[in-house]
């Protein structure tokens, strides 16, 4: 890509980010990851980010690395495993940060420590009868409720929202395979959404390119926003909901479900969604291949893309 077509990508970045004016406004921040001290890029990724209490980024990586970690000024810190984890979430219980999170390849969903270390698994609840082989059970996603209820997003298995009591007990399966309301073409992610009072669950219906509002109980309960593109995760800080769509796209929306900003809008639809897109292909301040975001206690956010060579971005909020 020659110069000026670059620079032209990154006008309509930045129009991208300012389009909501009344709302929210962000500007890229250029390079903010540093490689690892050998110099090797992140690499492979297909996960998602999160940031804890201490503003540390936690980044999936498809690597033997696992989940890297970078302090919030971006730089480099550490690594560890498990790899290959998708969907992520930090989860603050009796004063210690714990992160949740969803591993298909190996048909579980894991609590570690900030540190890595396991401390329980949950595999296919074959007594939900939903399940042939244990393989089938596929999570991208993990949320937990007020009282310690956990819900699986099986967007690549069955594609059914599995909740768990807090003793990781089967409790029910609800959703299942479908294009209307109330039903899920890849449950890719899930949260929990406590803005209006009442804890509900907001869940990324990826491929039918819609998000939406659940109880607790697995009722269906509206559609917030449809016609999005791909959303394959939603993170929650305080009044805003952060999704990072695959085809090439991040939304926030307000409690109330409207949009407040998009920010990185990629114009050419080949580089949607193409996790093979090379880095001679990218442009500061475009997403390619959004999958994960998170917002940090500024309001910034970071985004990482599905991405064989690991892709990352700062959008700051400007006040």
């Amino acid at each position: 890509m020659n110069r000026i077509a670059k620079t032209l990508l990154g006008l309509l970045a930045l129009v991208s980010t300012t389009a909501f004016a009344a709302d929210l406004k962000y500007t890229v921040v250029p390079n903010f990851f540093e490689h690892e001290p050998d110099g090797k890029a992140l690499g492979p990724c297909h996960g998602g980010v999160v940031i804890d209490q201490a503003g540390r980024i936690y980044v999936t990586t498809d690597t033997e690395r696992g989940i890297v970690v970078y302090s919030p000024a971006g730089k480099f810190l550490h690594a560890f495993g498990p790899t290959k984890i998708h969907g992520l979430e930090i989860r603050k219980e009796k004063g210690t940060e714990y992160i949740y999170a969803a591993r298909p390849s190996e048909h579980e969903v894991l609590k570690l420590t900030l540190d890595g270390k396991t401390e329980w698994t949950i595999r296919a609840p074959m007594e939900s009868g939903i399940f042939k082989e244990e393989k089938g059970f596929n999570p991208c996603a993990v949320t937990v409720a007020p009282d310690g209820s956990i819900f699986v997003a099986d967007g690549y298995g069955s594609n059914f929202v599995l909740k768990f009591d807090e003793d990781r007990k089967f409790v029910k399966a609800f959703g299942g395979p479908g294009e209307e309301e109330g039903k899920f073409k890849t449950c890719h992610g899930i949260g929990l959404d406590t803005r209006s009072g009442k804890p509900l669950l907001l869940v990324c219906n990826r491929n039918n390119n819609r998000v939406e509002h659940w109880d607790l109980d697995g009722n269906f309960v509206r559609v917030i926003q449809k016609d999005l593109r791909m959303p394959a995760a939603v993170h929650i800080r305080g009044n805003y909901a952060i999704f990072p769509e695959l085809q090439g796209r991040v939304t926030v929306l307000d409690k109330e479900g409207n949009i407040v900003a998009q920010v990185g809008d990629n114009p050419t639809a080949s580089q949607r969604a193409n996790f093979g897109l090379p880095p001679d292909q990218w442009s500061e301040g475009i997403c390619n291949s959004p999958h994960g975001a998170s917002m940090d206690n500024e309001g910034n956010l970071i985004v990482s893309e599905w991405s064989k060579f690991g892709h990352m971005h700062k959008f700051k909020r400007e006040k």
